[in-house]
């Protein structure tokens, strides 16, 4: 487990970190693995910790909120815009670290830094925007105030599919708005979580108000200590509804607010009026990023039957045209999955399609060999009774479903319970309005594959969760609003 070659090789770190502390064993001594995707092989040893180090952790961010929450949100600002600027000076080492835990493609790892720095950047000014209200009282001998307070400590569960974006979606948000935090990176994807801290540290982000705990075989345990914890009065969570659900019965002891971020099941919907070179470009964007591993990527693609055919045959021309390998191969743009379940998965949404009536017209098996690889694939003939209809694939499989009308479409699309993203392609302004109001998910990219940045308000409806993510949103949902009345 030789550590990578790194231009700084500080940034390879294998420990905890609470309370501006490096921490190289777990109080309970044991240890657990990160694995290279692309090999199968062990990369790093890191501290498993357990409740004890959620208490610590939690302990650090209570006392560091005390003086965080007090520093000027200017002053916060400019730590959060040094932090950036690091992260874009050491791209190359972070995409180094990302794409040996997490297999992504090199050059698409070194452009999620810099989306990731993005949240940074935006939040640096967001924080010094909390604006308050001045309210118009009954009583004219009082005067009224609405003012802005950071909640206080908050627990930050990130998932393995964006390493770095959803630190600081996270928190980065809630730093900027004088909250601390306790960071629980996923067990599969640490290394770039601890780079990403150990930058913040260098930028003079004050102990404590940064904490990362590691974990892998004891993940249930720290979550639910971090949802029991009353010290930590705000959970922000990104990963499945099942969990999701699981975190917020956990969290009602404790009465912490949530921002869940859920699953997805984005409806993809082509229309035969659009631009078919610019949607299948949107479309590739759509399901091969990290390589078909995203909440937002198109799960269930609907083409309208006048180009449906054409559509699918470019389609599988793109697929065939695509460099599947070890994200450090040149020109490689489809990695590993990130766990081998994901390969699982990916077969058994394929033959279940197969068996129930799809046409398979390319890939469709996992890769032989080491590492955790899928073909690149697209299956058409697609009906709702297949179990990719309600389940995320998570892998680079296309699946293609026939419509006829408007109408029709949007009630296939609907018929879901979750709602977090969905895609529009077409060239008729008025449909483009209809469609994108008319779809019960909390974001919509019409004629695009991206729906996501720094800007942007990120977040879903239905079992998809609640709250949002970047934005001036993002910062909000880790402030509290509080009245002063003035008797004058």
């Amino acid at each position: 487990m030789a550590a990578p070659k790194l231009n700084n090789s500080a940034l390879f770190i294998t420990k905890g970190y609470i309370n501006g502390e490096w921490l190289s064993t777990s109080q309970s001594g044991k240890t657990f693995s990160v694995v290279n995707p692309s090999t199968g092989a062990s990369i790093a040893e890191l501290p498993e910790m357990d409740t004890r180090e959620v208490h610590s952790a939690s302990n650090a961010a209570s006392a560091a909120f005390k003086s965080w929450k007090k520093t000027s949100a200017k002053s916060r600002g400019q730590i959060l815009r040094k932090w950036a600027e690091l992260m874009h000076a050491n791209a190359a080492d972070l995409g180094t670290i990302m794409t040996l835990e997490n297999g992504k493609p090199y050059a698409e790892a070194k452009g999620e830094i810099a989306f990731a720095a993005g949240y940074l950047e935006f939040y640096a000014g967001e924080g010094e925007r909390a604006y308050g209200d001045v309210i118009p009282p009954a009583n004219t001998a009082n005067r009224i105030l609405a003012i802005k307070q950071p909640i206080g400590v908050v627990a930050c569960l990130a998932p393995w599919n964006f390493p770095a974006a959803m630190i600081t979606r996270k928190a980065g948000a809630a730093i900027a708005a004088g909250c601390t935090t306790v960071v629980k990176p996923a067990g599969e994807t640490p290394l770039t979580a601890l780079a990403l801290a150990y930058l913040a540290e260098q930028a003079g982000l004050p102990k404590g108000v940064m904490n990362v705990i590691t974990s892998m075989a004891t993940l249930a345990e720290v979550g639910k200590a971090l949802c029991e914890e009353p010290t930590i009065r705000k959970l922000s969570f990104t990963g499945s509804t099942a969990v999701g659900k699981l975190l917020m019965s956990q969290c009602a002891g404790t009465l912490k607010k949530l921002s869940l971020e859920l699953g997805g099941n984005a409806p993809f919907i082509i229309f035969d009026d659009c631009d078919l070179d610019a949607t299948v470009n949107a479309l590739m964007g759509a399901k091969i990023r990290n390589s078909g591993q995203t909440c937002v990527c198109a799960n269930r693609i609907y083409v309208q039957r006048g180009v449906y055919t054409e559509l699918a045959d470019r389609l599988v021309q793109k697929f065939k045209e695509l460099k599947t390998g070890d994200g450090f191969g040149e020109g490689v743009v489809v990695g590993p999955l990130t766990a081998s379940r994901g390969v699982e998965k990916a077969a058994r949404h394929v033959q279940d399609a197969v068996s129930k009536g799809a046409k398979l017209l390319h890939g469709g098996k996992p890769i032989s060999g080491n590492g955790y690889f899928f073909e690149p694939t697209v299956i058409t003939d697609m009906t709702p009774n297949m179990i990719s209809h309600d389940e995320e694939i998570f892998a680079p499989v296309a699946t293609l479903y026939p419509f006829d009308t408007e109408e029709e479409v949007v009630e296939l699309a609907n018929n879901t319970d979750v709602g977090l993203g969905s895609y529009v392609c077409t060239n008729n302004i008025g449909r483009m309005w209809r469609v994108a109001e008319e779809l019960e998910t909390g974001m919509v990219g019409v004629n695009t594959g991206v729906i996501a940045g720094g800007e942007l308000p990120f977040g879903g409806v239905k079992a998809s969760g609640f709250g949002k993510e970047g934005g001036k949103w993002g910062v909000e949902e880790f402030m509290v609003t509080k009245c002063i009345v003035m008797a004058v």
